[in-house]
């Protein structure tokens, strides 16, 4: 089964799909920028994703939607730094920080967060000993282009190359969580495979996220331009299709239609 440890927490896989809340404490994410970045609505929305069954928190200081003007480190911990401790208080689930760079990362775990979600696509050496440091949890993203016949064999491997990597650095096996990067330098086509096939890309004992939340494979399987805020059934029909492949922890947008999806499909998949 295997377990996903986050500093003194942990979950266990395959008893149940885990929700991630998301809040974006930037002013251009693609789906919502600006909603959530004063510390008073960020706390707010993030006690309601607790209230309405969430298991994570996530966090992002930096818009990483394509097309995105990067930041400065120090930007970046600039606008998380008085709404994540208000946050890590405020509520008792544990809180993950959206970021690439290792002083934010530092920061972050300073001030109480649990798990570091890196999406560069990289494993960095100098991120590796801030995990270590704190035994905190580390999601490792694929990101980049593949050209290749068999997208889910080859995101399965490089996922396994990266785990790899982190342990070779010191980081210890239950502290990993794999994420396929649904949107990340892939064709519209290998994302609908990735997703598809989730069972394959998986890597069997090791903590498993996805995040395709709102994201632009469900307008374009509507075959039409949907608004961000239009696109939860279609996320919940993408998480749904995960789920049974096997994925651990779902990143949302809506907490109120992934935790009630959740469990219908875990009362259905594993009773």
């Amino acid at each position: 089964m295997g377990e996903f440890c986050f500093r003194e927490r942990s979950i266990k896989l395959g008893q149940k799909t885990y929700v991630m809340g998301i809040i974006n404490a930037t002013p251009d994410s693609f789906s919502d920028g600006g909603r959530y970045n004063s510390a008073d609505t960020a706390l707010k929305a993030a006690i309601e994703m607790e209230n309405l069954g969430a298991d994570f928190i996530d966090i992002g200081g930096q818009s990483t939607r394509p097309g995105h003007i990067p930041i400065t480190p120090e930007e970046e911990w600039e606008r998380l730094k008085e709404i994540l401790p208000l946050i890590v208080k405020n509520t008792k689930l544990p809180v993950s920080v959206d970021t690439f760079y290792p002083f934010v990362a530092e920061k972050a775990l300073e001030a109480g967060c649990f798990i570091i979600n890196d999406v560069s696509g990289k494993v960095s050496a100098e991120m590796a000993e801030v995990v270590k440091k704190y035994s905190a949890g580390w999601v490792l993203m694929h990101s980049g282009e593949e050209e290749t016949d068999n997208i889910v064999k080859c995101v399965h491997q490089r996922l396994l190359k990266m785990k790899e990597e982190a342990m070779c650095f010191g980081v210890n096996e239950k502290n990993i969580c794999l994420d396929p990067g649904i949107g990340f330098g892939k064709t519209m086509e290998q994302n609908r495979l990735l997703i598809k096939h989730t069972s394959g890309v998986k890597v069997p004992g090791t903590a498993y996220l996805l995040g395709a939340s709102r994201k632009r494979i469900i307008g374009e399987a509507l075959e039409k331009e949907t608004p961000f805020d239009r696109r939860d059934p279609g996320t919940v029909a993408i998480n749904t299709i995960g789920i049974m492949g096997g994925a651990d922890i779902i990143r949302v947008h809506d907490c109120f239609s992934a935790c009630q999806a959740t469990a219908v499909a875990d009362y259905i998949i594993n009773p």
